[in-house]
C-alpha cells in the first residue's frame, strides 16, 4: 500500500493510540506469537473487564433484586446502572420511552422479539419482511414464529429483503414495492457478518414508511462502531456482549415501545447473569474512553489493507463488494471483517494452514442463512478485527497467503 493513501494515514495517525490500547489486552501477552483474527464470533476482554469482574465476585457477589442485605442491594443498583449505559451507549435519544432487557445474547433476544412480541400481534394475511442472506440468528426465530402460528391456523407470510447485487447491502429503491397495506415488521441487519459491509438501514425506515416496526441485529456494530438510535429510527435493537468486550452469557434487547405493545419477553425472569452483565457494564464504560469512533476508524483501516493485498492475490476470490477492495477505493469499505476463498485450497484446509502460521480465524460455513454448513463450496475464511490487531499481522497474513498463491 502507498503511503498516500487514506488507510495507512489512519493507521499511521491511530498508532500511538492502538498501542496504548493492545496492552491492555492480557491474553494477548500470554500468546505472543499468535495473531487473533476471530473477533466477529467473540472478542477479547480488556484488563478493565477482568478486573471489574474479580472484584465484583470477591466483594460483594449475591443476587440481584432478591435480597434486602447490602451484597444484594448494590447488585441490583449496579445491573440497574448497566441498563444505563446501555442506553447512553447506543445514544438513546428518549430513554423515558424505551426499555433494555438483558438476554443471553443476540440469539435469545430476536427469538424473545419473535415469538414473545410479534407473534401475538400477527393475523391472518399479514407479511413481514426479513433478512434471508445474513446470520442464521435473524432468519431462524421468524420461521419460527411463522410456523407456531400455522400450527393455530394464522398464515403468515415470511418475504425475503431484497438485496444489491454490486454491494451486498439493501436495496432500499426496491423494497418499497415489496411493502403492502398487510405488511407488519421487518428485521435487519446492522453490520454483515461474512460480508463485512454497513447494510445502510438508516434508508429502511424511508423506504418502508413511519408505522412498520424495524428490528435491528447488532451483534456485530456494538462496541465496533459508534451507533445512534436518533439517527436509525428502528424500534427494537438487539446485541450480544461476548462480541463487544463482555463475558459470554450476556446481551440486551432494547426496545423503544412506540410502535405497538411495549415489549415484555414470556416466561418467568429468573436469576440474571449478575456476573455477566457486570462485565458489560465495564466492557461499555471501556469502549467509551477508548473511543469508538477511532476502533471503527482502525478496523476499516485495517480491513482495508487486507483487502488491498488480496486483490493483488489471482487465487483468492474476496466475497461482499468488489468496487471497495482498492486501497483508494470510494466506495464504502468493509467495517473490520473481510471474508475471502482460495480458488483451489479447500477453506477448512486453509485456516488450518493458517492456524500453524499463527493467525487464528474462522474456517466454515459463518452461520449465514442459506448456506449448507456441510457443503465445503459454501465455506469461507473469515478475518475478523477489533482494536488490538496491528497492521503487522495483517502483512504478515498476506505473507503465508501469497505463499498459496
Amino acid at each position: 500500500m502507498s503511503d498516500d493513501d487514506e488507510p495507512t494515514r489512519e493507521l499511521a495517525e491511530l498508532r500511538s493510540w492502538q498501542d496504548g490500547l493492545r496492552a491492555q489486552f492480557p491474553i494477548l501477552a500470554n500468546h505472543p506469537g499468535l495473531a487473533y483474527l476471530d473477533s466477529a464470533a467473540t472478542t477479547q476482554k480488556p484488563r478493565a473487564v477482568l478486573d471489574a469482574v474479580q472484584e465484583y465476585l470477591v466483594t460483594g457477589n449475591a443476587n440481584a433484586g432478591r435480597g434486602t442485605y447490602p451484597w444484594a442491594n448494590a447488585t441490583t443498583a449496579a445491573l440497574e446502572a448497566v441498563r444505563e449505559r446501555t442506553r447512553a451507549f447506543l445514544g438513546d435519544p428518549e430513554p423515558d420511552r424505551s426499555s433494555v432487557h438483558f438476554v443471553s445474547g443476540t440469539t435469545e433476544g430476536l427469538r424473545a422479539i419473535a415469538l414473545d412480541w410479534l407473534a401475538p400481534q400477527l393475523a391472518d394475511g399479514d407479511e413481514i419482511l426479513v433478512p434471508f442472506e445474513d446470520h442464521q440468528a435473524n432468519l431462524v426465530p421468524w420461521h419460527e414464529a411463522r410456523e407456531r402460528l400455522a400450527r393455530a391456523g394464522v398464515r403468515v407470510a415470511v418475504r425475503p429483503l431484497p438485496y444489491q447485487a454490486s454491494s451486498g447491502d439493501y436495496d432500499h429503491r426496491a423494497l418499497p414495492q415489496l411493502v403492502g397495506p398487510r405488511t407488519r415488521f421487518v428485521a435487519a441487519t446492522h453490520v454483515h457478518h461474512v460480508l463485512g459491509g454497513d447494510m445502510n438501514v438508516h434508508r429502511l425506515r424511508a423506504a418502508v414508511g413511519p408505522d412498520v416496526p424495524i428490528c435491528l441485529d447488532a451483534a456485530q456494530s456494538v462496541g465496533h462502531l459508534p451507533i445512534s438510535l436518533a439517527e436509525l429510527d428502528v424500534d427494537f435493537l438487539v446485541f450480544s456482549g461476548h462480541k463487544a468486550l463482555a463475558l459470554p452469557g450476556t446481551g440486551a434487547v432494547w426496545a423503544r415501545d412506540r410502535r405497538g405493545p411495549a415489549f415484555r419477553p414470556g416466561g418467568w425472569s429468573g436469576t440474571p447473569n449478575t456476573v455477566g452483565l457486570i462485565s458489560l457494564g465495564a466492557a461499555l464504560d471501556w469502549l467509551t474512553a477508548a473511543d469508538v469512533g477511532r476502533i471503527e476508524r482502525w478496523t476499516v483501516a485495517l480491513a482495508a489493507r487486507l483487502t488491498e493485498g488480496l486483490r493483488h492475490l489471482p487465487q483468492y476470490e474476496v466475497l461482499g463488494c468488489q468496487l471497495s477492495l482498492a486501497a483508494d477505493a470510494t466506495a464504502q469499505r468493509r467495517r473490520g471483517i473481510v471474508s475471502f476463498r482460495h480458488r483451489d485450497l479447500s477453506s477448512n484446509d486453509l485456516g488450518f494452514v493458517l492456524h500453524s502460521h499463527g493467525f487464528l480465524v474462522r474456517a466454515d460455513g459463518l452461520c449465514r442463512a442459506g448456506v449448507d454448513p456441510d457443503d465445503p463450496r459454501d465455506a469461507a475464511v473469515r478475518v475478523s478485527l477489533h482494536v488490538h490487531n496491528t497492521p503487522e499481522e495483517i502483512d504478515g497474513l498476506l505473507a503465508v497467503l501469497a505463499t498459496l498463491d
